[in-house]
């Protein structure tokens, strides 16, 4: 019989000593983990990131579920594309079969969660609220309910235009947050690139200087020198807008 969100909540709760109230708050990858060191009791957690907040840390989880599924030979696809973006039925399915899996494998030994991660937090990953609406509410005809409004949009004395504003300052905060990790993410994967490069390019002047060539490597620069249509890479020598910034 499959699990509910909400029975599958409380027993990922009680088993990990978390405090998730989301099925997609497990998308992050940390508690799939966790779950798979609480049968085996060898996964590497110090790798792992409970308190992951950004894509490029998702996936960084889920390489090390990864690798734990090749040694274990454990004969499922783990869709990470899908999982990563946190939507609720990717990862109610996925949560569904790691229960299940849990519960053909765990040997009922006692299980230390907090222990095993040596204390790190496992608080879920964050959602960004929606915008407050600034309009003021307006009755079925139309005019606003309860009596005149000032033109700014509150009463005299009303504590919601500083509501208003905290939530708008959270939101910013949260969304400066949620920019930075894109920035690092960004950088994550460019340094990946740039490391290939550099290993194709030097590759590929060892077979030169030996009078032979691969296709392969030549496909594999071509693939990372390509461009979008559309875009232009700037000429070295042109001149620069000193105005112009990225």
């Amino acid at each position: 019989m499959t699990a509910s969100r909400t029975d599958l909540i409380s027993w990922l709760n009680e088993l990990l000593q978390i405090n998730y109230t989301k099925v997609e708050q497990c998308g992050s990858g940390g508690a799939y983990c966790q779950i798979l060191d609480s049968i085996y009791g060898d996964l590497p957690m110090n790798r792992v990131k409970m308190n992951a907040r950004h894509e490029y840390e998702y996936v960084a989880n889920y390489k090390v579920m990864q690798n734990v599924f090749k040694a274990k030979k454990i004969d499922k696809p783990i869709p990470v594309e899908k999982l990563v973006k946190c939507k609720m039925q990717d990862n109610l399915e996925f949560l569904q079969w790691m229960k299940r899996f849990w519960d053909a494998n765990y040997g009922g030994q006692w299980y230390d969660a907090v222990a095993r991660r040596k204390g790190a937090p496992a608080e879920p990953p964050a959602t960004i609220a929606p915008l407050p609406s600034s309009k003021p509410a307006l009755s079925a005809g139309g005019a606003r309910s309860g009596g005149r409004t000032p033109v700014g949009g509150y009463r005299t004395g009303s504590a919601q235009p500083n509501e208003a504003v905290q939530q708008l300052q959270g939101q910013v905060k949260e969304l400066s947050s949620h920019l930075e990790g894109l920035e690092k993410e960004r950088d994550f994967y460019f340094e990946k690139l740039r490391d290939i490069e550099i290993l194709v390019q030097q590759q590929i002047e060892v077979l030169e200087g030996e009078g032979k060539d691969d296709h392969t490597l030549r496909e594999i620069q071509k693939i990372l020198y390509s461009t979008e249509e559309g875009f232009e890479v700037p000429d070295a020598g042109a001149p620069v807008d000193e105005e112009e910034t990225f």
